[in-house]
């Protein structure tokens, strides 16, 4: 049976419990999220009003997943720095520069994995240059972010002279965890070329 395109409907009744009407069975958060991870796609609507709450029940799901035991993918500074974004006059362009930039990460992920499949004859992740990109990306978005809004940046009661140390303790310890990287990745090409 071919997959249809169209998305699954799920309707959130007001006693918070997920009806799947595809299989007209109900769901679970964990369960659409194992939908997500298989690639369906599905739209949840709030039961009386008919509302899109898709958004909000994703949200629901990143934040179930970020409080299990070694599951955590969002860093607090970069938390932070999507909080800072909400209400602000580039708020706009966020959602679509973190959508190509995962959308690049994700292609580049699955290129790093055939390549370590074929080179190693296992499936070993690496992600140093995929790091390198997302976060050559990120600070070039805070570039010209800081050029549309200078003030930004600063939390309330800072001025430049407090902001720039943790900017420059946090530059160190990005260019020694790119170090890091590059002796691991150069220990990984050495052993490729041994065994070539």
């Amino acid at each position: 049976m071919a997959k249809s395109d169209e998305p699954i409907t799920i309707k959130k009744y007001a006693n918070r419990r997920l009806y799947n009407t595809g299989t007209s069975t109900y769901v679970t958060l964990e369960d659409l999220a194992t939908m997500v991870k298989a690639g369906e796609n599905f739209v949840v609507y709030d039961a009386k009003t008919s509302e899109d709450i898709t958004r909000s029940v994703l949200a629901q799901i990143i934040f179930e997943q970020e409080n299990k035991e070694g599951q955590n993918l969002l860093p607090i500074n970069f938390l932070r720095q999507l909080i800072r974004f909400y209400g602000d006059s580039m708020q706009m362009m966020v959602p679509r520069y973190l959508e190509v930039s995962l959308e690049s990460f994700a292609r580049e992920h699955e290129k790093m994995r055939q390549q370590m499949a074929q080179a190693f004859g296992v499936n070993v992740p690496s992600f140093g240059p995929m790091e390198d990109q997302v976060r050559r990306n990120m600070e070039m978005f805070e570039k010209a972010f800081a050029m549309f809004s200078p003030f930004a940046r600063r939390e309330a009661g800072a001025g430049p002279e407090k902001a720039e140390p943790e900017k420059s303790a946090t530059s160190s310890e990005d260019i020694d965890a790119l170090k890091r990287q590059i002796e691991e990745m150069q220990k990984r090409i050495d052993k490729i070329s041994d065994k070539g």
